[in-house]
C-alpha cells in the first residue's frame, strides 16, 4: 500500500470532497517563494514571485492585497519596496492561509436532529468530520514545512540526475 502524503492530497487533490481552489493554490505558491527568501529581510515584488512561480501579476497583487488584510504578509513601498511574510515561516499554517482567502472555517454540527430529515443529518455530521479533519491537516503544516520538504524533493531529483 502507498504511503499517504497529507500534503500531496491537499495540495494536488482531485477528489470532489477536498479540493484546493486555484486562489488557495497560488497564494501558498507565493507565500512558499517569500518563506524561501525570508532571511535575506529583503522584500519581493509582485513580478519576481510571479515569475517564479508562473502566477499572473495581476491576479497575484489582488492575493496578496487580501493576505496583507489578514495579517499574513506586509508590503513595503518605494523603490526597494514589495512583500514580505509578516511572520516566520514555521509561524504560518496552511489553514491560516486558506481561511484568509476562503473564509473556511468548520462549522459546528446542530444537535436539533429532526426524524423527517435523518438521513440528510447523517450526511451532514459526516461532512462536518471531514471538514474537520482536512482543517486539521492545514493547521498541521506550516511554510517552513512545505519549504522543507521542496527542498528535500529538490535534493532528491538532484540525486536521481547524477
Amino acid at each position: 500500500m502507498k504511503n499517504f502524503d497529507p500534503l500531496s492530497f491537499i495540495l494536488h487533490s482531485s477528489l470532489w470532497l477536498v479540493e484546493l481552489s486555484c486562489k488557495s493554490e497560488y497564494a501558498i505558491l507565493a507565500l512558499l517563494e517569500m518563506a524561501t527568501h525570508y532571511e535575506s529581510g529583503e522584500p519581493m515584488q509582485i513580478r519576481q514571485i510571479a515569475a517564479q512561480q508562473d502566477i499572473p501579476d495581476r491576479y497575484l497583487e489582488q492575493l496578496l492585497a487580501t493576505l496583507r488584510r489578514g495579517g499574513i504578509v506586509k508590503s513595503q513601498r518605494g523603490s526597494k519596496g514589495g512583500y514580505f511574510l509578516s511572520r516566520e515561516p514555521r509561524k504560518i499554517n496552511l489553514f491560516e492561509i486558506v481561511e484568509c482567502l476562503e473564509g473556511l472555517d468548520v462549522q459546528t454540527y446542530q444537535e436539533d436532529i429532526d426524524p423527517k430529515n435523518l438521513d440528510s443529518s447523517l450526511l451532514e455530521e459526516i461532512w462536518q468530520e471531514a471538514c474537520h479533519v482536512a482543517n486539521t491537516v492545514l493547521q498541521k503544516y506550516t511554510l517552513q514545512d512545505l519549504r522543507e520538504k521542496r527542498d528535500a524533493l529538490r535534493q532528491l531529483d538532484i540525486m536521481y540526475y547524477i
